[in-house]
This record gives C-alpha cells, structure tokens and sequence, in this order.
C-alpha cells in the first residue's frame, strides 16, 4: 500500500496526483492546499474518473494528520505568476520561504518520517528551508532539480539529430535556474561524445545551451506554466523510491562540499538518495557548479 501527499494543488500539484491516480502509483492520496474550494474541486473531479479508469485511490483532503504514515510527499507549492514577471525562479523565494517554513512546520508536527520531494521554485533553495523546518535527513528530503532540464537538454539533442531524447546521455547540473549548465563532457547521443560532434561542426553547443536554459520560458510564454515535464519528473522519482531501482539521476541534494542543495547526479532507491558520488567533469565544468552553488546561497541568504 502505498500513501503520497501533495501539498499545493496549482498546476504541477493537480498533474502530479493526476498521473499518480492514473498510473496506480497511490493507494492513498492526501491533498492539501490553502484554498480549500480547490482542494474540494480536485477531490470530485478524480472521484468522478475513477468508474472509467483502471485505478482508484482512496482521497483525503486537508488533513496534515494523515501524513503521518505517508511514505512520500510532494511539495508544489508556489507563486508562478512572480517567475512570470520576472523571468527569474529566484522571484518565488520570498513567498516561498514563507510557505516552506509554515508547510514544514505542519509536517513535523504530523510526525511524518517519510520521504519528501520538492518541486517549489527555487528548488534547490526552498528545500534547505524546508529541511530546516521538517528536520528530516538530507538523503530523504530532496528535489526534483535539474532532472527536467536534462530531460530538455535530452529533448534538443534529439531533436537535433532526429533521435529519441531516450538515446541521450548526460546531465544538466547546477541550479534549477538561471544558473544551470550542460556538462557537454558527460553527453552522449547513441554512444558517441557530444563534444566529438561539435568540434566536426555538426552542432552548436552555446546555441543549444541557450535553448535548454530557455526551456521553461517558451513553454510559460504560451500557457503562462509548465506542468507535464515536471510532474513526470516527480512522478520517475517516486516510481524509483517504490521499485528500489537504485537508479542515478540528477536532482537536487545536499551536497557538504558545497553547503548547499544543488543539481546533480545521485543514486536514488527505497531510502531515498542511496548514494552520492562524484562524476568526473572538466575543470571549466567544475567551476561552473562552483559558481552556481554560490548563487544558490547568496539568493537564499539576501
């Protein structure tokens, strides 16, 4: 029996329990969200699937006590419209800190010992609040990060040579922001190095690198919010805790070496992050993370 709350119910909290009901990924599902009336709208909107679909799950709405023995929670809460004005994911802290503190506070108090997943922007920023808050272990509380900006890189470099993002390798590391970049030495399209191909001028990695980085902001410019790529995210990671798949993707965890909670790979299983072992970049690259996790503290602490 599996139990997963998802806390905030904006557009990526309502897809994320939305793909969680339709894969029979909970048994039982608590949502939670300030505005009430939302809450009792999504509660009647699943309810009403469920006869024409292949899974069910119990529901419960607003009750931080039912976290208690819950296994995972997702926190999606936040202010898209401040990323909007601002282009900046750092435009959410303010409201955010604020919510992660008030939202970390309620889930200690649920006794809650769990494993929790942060999508809220900042990532990597609100989760060193929320673990503050929740006092869980750093290898249990940790966020999606820069898995759905590799999944864009994925996506362009495939789109590029006309492949499967599925038949890309590599990842995307740093803040999930503004910061971020490409470790173009750890990418892989059907086995060949990424780096081989652009010094042949078969592509352009700063013309890609943009596009990867921009990602989010095309997508927000026609809809005004990003869903479905995130909340699969979430939803790839809580799939992997529940089969202890051990697999190694880049999200955002506390790295000691930098102080901070960053993007970047790490061995994800039943307990959470198994493991967290470095890869080999080159020195630029590592200059990069370094740089990007100063931001990430500086923005936090302002």
């Amino acid at each position: 029996m599996h139990k997963i709350g998802v806390i905030g119910l904006g557009n990526v909290g309502t897809t994320v329990a939305h793909i969680l009901l339709m894969q029979g990924l909970a048994d039982e599902l608590i949502l939670i969200d300030q505005n009430e009336k939302k809450v009792a709208a999504e509660y009647n909107d699943f309810g009403d699937s469920f006869a024409q679909t292949a899974h069910s799950a119990v529901i419960k709405q607003n009750d931080y006590t039912e976290l208690a023995d819950a296994d995972i929670i997702v926190t999606a809460f936040g202010d898209i419209e401040a990323t909007n004005r601002t282009g900046d994911r750092f435009a959410e802290l303010p409201i955010n800190k604020k919510n992660a503190r008030e939202v970390g506070k309620k889930i200690k108090g649920s006794g809650f010992n769990g494993i929790l997943i942060n999508i809220s922007n900042p990532c990597d920023a609100v989760l060193g609040v929320l673990q503050q808050a929740t006092g869980l272990r750093y290898n249990h509380i940790f966020g999606t990060g820069t898995l759905l900006d590799t999944s864009r890189m994925q996506k362009a470099v495939g789109n590029h040579f006309n492949e499967a993002p599925q038949n890309v390798d590599g990842y995307v590391l740093g803040e999930h922001g503004n910061t971020q970049f490409t470790a173009w030495s750890t990418i892989h399209i059907d086995g060949v190095p990424l780096t081989t191909l652009a010094d042949e001028g078969k592509i352009d990695l700063d013309e890609l690198s943009a596009q990867i980085r921009n990602g989010a902001f095309t997508i927000m410019a026609g809809k005004g919010y990003t869903c479905f790529g995130v909340a699969s995210c979430a939803v790839k990671i809580i799939e992997t805790i529940f089969s202890d798949k051990h697999a190694f993707m880049p999200v955002s965890v506390f790295m000691e070496k930098y102080g901070c909670y960053i993007g970047y790979p790490a061995v994800i299983g039943h307990n959470g992050i198994e493991d967290i072992h470095e890869i080999e970049l080159t020195a630029d690259e590592e200059a990069l993370l370094a740089k990007s996790a100063e931001t990430i503290k500086e923005k936090t602490n302002e």
